[in-house]
């Protein structure tokens, strides 16, 4: 059995992220070289995110309890692109996936990575996915009802589409930071 057969077989014939049986195809996880069986709807959403976007992937709450590594990867980058929404952190926060799933997540490209200017904090030094910062002014958060102190470690950050913006936890509650109040650990 060859592996486009094999995933075939692993899905039962239907969307390994939204469960339709409906025009389907296999999706190439890059840069694996590995196989998801995904409908067109989600390849639309992947390759052509909009306002939309969002509310298609809610169907990821059933699908990311998924045993294979590949899916599980794939659903977790998508989740972690769309964090900002907030429903989708919680998901990621409920969601677990072993050290090697994670890195093949890390490693996935899609829509929001791409960015034309990097992120630089505020020495000028360009920001990545997963690294570690340091506030560097005392800064009010709006609507969460607390300062985020100067000196406070922000680990595993996230980029967001604005390049001076990343988002990270501070106190328990994912926020919104602007790049020029954060220094790279």
């Amino acid at each position: 059995m060859n592996e486009k057969e094999q995933v075939l077989q692993r899905s039962g014939g239907v969307c390994e992220l939204c469960g339709t049986s409906s025009n389907l195809q296999l999706y190439e996880i890059k840069p694996r070289n590995d196989y998801i069986l995904i409908c067109d709807t989600c390849l639309d959403n992947i390759n052509h995110p909009n306002s939309e976007t969002p509310r298609h992937w809610r169907c990821l709450n059933e699908s990311m309890w998924s045993e294979v590594p590949i899916v599980q990867a794939l659903i977790y980058r998508i989740l972690e692109s769309i964090s900002s929404e907030g429903w989708p952190q919680d998901l990621l926060d409920m969601m677990y996936i072993d050290d090697d799933t994670k890195i093949l997540a890390e490693e996935m490209q899609l829509y929001t990575q791409v960015q034309t200017d990097p992120t630089l904090d505020s020495n000028g030094n360009v920001l990545n996915t997963g690294d570690s910062v340091i506030i560097i002014k005392d800064l009010e958060v709006k609507g969460a009802g607390f300062t985020a102190k100067r000196g406070t470690v922000v680990k595993n950050i996230s980029l967001s589409e604005n390049k001076d913006q990343i988002e990270g936890r501070v106190n328990g509650t994912r926020i919104v930071l602007l790049s020029k109040f954060l220094k790279k650990v």
